[in-house]
């Protein structure tokens, strides 16, 4: 038995690919910790809610909940210092990436795991110190965290750090993940490194027996109905492509929209909608996790509008193409590389459109509903893939065997 600890920098509920690998190698038998941050009282809740009867833990090393007042000005502080010195001098600090990351290298210096796996900014600052310090370590590159920003954005954010932190990681950590072919060789290519054993953001295929067939999200059943969702509801996620595209649109349905939704995306987002839509438009908050499969299967086809123009958004596949289909939906995606990658497998699972083209959104959705022949296979296409291969008991010996192989004797680092 090893002791692996998982560093994410975000709360638990937040982290479902996290979730998953703790879940698998706690079953191979080994002692799994995963440590992370609390910043919101009602998703504490849900962490403990996901906490029950688990055999790994889950620990806050950091805790940014209101109620923590002074702590949690001396971090901002502490942060705010390191972005100003940053921006006027050009100096590094790890707060750069994230609040607390100096909290989680103690964390990790005293849990003394055998392996420790890293999946955030900060995470690979701390990664990279530990690797200094002789532990063994090891990186899942849930996006590509250099590449995860429009342009104008990447000026204020330490990108040539970060460029360095991934290249050395992907190079030492024989214990290196990612989310799809498209993204593992474009990292491979770009830090001259072995590619990244990919593990798909899939889910359990168990988890459909949880599912509890209730309508609660759909007002009127007679109507298909459309769903997407997002952590966040707000720009850059593909929702400017659908409101230009819903009054392209003449087949009545419901659009159905899950996430948090802050006033400033309120703001932003009600004026676009169009007034013959605001009475099938429905925006729903999240909801807990053991609910989520739920409400997505409630509805017929799900949305995965992704941009191609932020390379990390181009390249990975996200966790809303995959529920959709465990849910068995049939999905809409656009074309970025990452969604290619899963469509030239299982054509049949809906349609692949062009990033950003409304006019594309609208005709993919009429073809499917205008022929219900057409919206049935595709949604029978989706859950027969995730049965067969898009499913995480499918990918359980895949990273099992990758954790046995990290076990091996620590290598120097190289210098750069």
């Amino acid at each position: 038995m090893a002791k692996f600890l998982i560093l994410i920098g975000a709360h638990l509920c937040t982290a479902p690919r996290p979730q998953k690998e703790a879940e698998a190698l706690t079953n191979a038998g080994h002692d799994v910790i995963v440590g992370g941050c609390w910043f919101d009282p009602d998703l504490v809740e849900r962490d403990r809610l996901i906490m029950v009867n688990k055999k790994w833990r889950f620990v806050p090393m950091i805790d940014f909940r209101p109620s923590k007042k002074f702590k949690n000005l001396l971090i901002r502080l502490q942060g705010r210092l390191a972005r100003e010195k940053f921006q006027r001098f050009g100096i590094f600090s790890p707060e750069l990436l994230g609040y607390g990351a100096e909290a989680m290298l103690k964390f990790a210096l005293k849990t003394r795991a055998d392996l420790t796996i890293v999946h955030s900014e900060a995470g690979l600052w701390v990664g990279n110190q530990l690797l200094d310090r002789g532990f063994r370590v090891g990186v899942d590159f849930e996006d590509w965290f250099s590449e995860d920003l429009l342009p104008e954005a990447q000026i204020s954010r330490p990108i040539t750090q970060l460029k360095r932190l991934e290249s050395l990681l992907v190079k030492e950590c024989s214990y290196c993940l990612t989310t799809s072919h498209a993204l593992a060789e474009a990292l491979a290519k770009a830090y001259n490194a072995p590619k990244p054993t990919v593990i798909y953001n899939v889910f359990p295929w168990e988890e459909r027996s949880q599912i509890d067939h209730q309508k609660r999200d759909r007002k009127n059943l007679k109507l298909p109905s459309v769903h997407w969702f997002s952590q966040t509801i707000g720009t850059g996620r593909g929702l400017e492509t659908l409101f230009q595209a819903l009054p392209q649109i003449t087949i009545p349905l419901e659009i159905h929209l899950r996430g948090n939704y802050p006033e400033s995306s309120r703001q932003w987002l009600e004026p676009l909608i169009p007034d013959e839509w605001r009475d099938r438009l429905f925006i729903h908050p999240t909801v807990p996790n053991s609910e989520l499969l739920s409400r997505i299967a409630e509805h017929d086809i799900g949305l995965a509008l992704e941009c191609n123009h932020i390379t990390s958004r181009n390249l990975t596949v996200t966790n809303k193409l995959f529920q959709y289909l465990q849910a068995g939906l049939a999905v809409v995606a656009s074309d970025t590389m990452g969604q290619q990658e899963i469509f030239t497998e299982f054509p049949h699972i809906g349609q692949l459109i062009p990033s950003e083209s409304p006019k594309a959104l609208a005709q993919a959705l009429e073809d499917l509903l205008i022929t219900p022949e057409k919206l049935v296979k595709a949604k029978l296409s989706a859950l027969q893939a995730t049965q067969e291969k898009l499913n995480f008991e499918f990918q359980i010996k895949q990273i099992l065997y990758i954790a046995s192989q990290s076990m091996n004797p620590v290598k120097t680092k190289i210098s750069v």
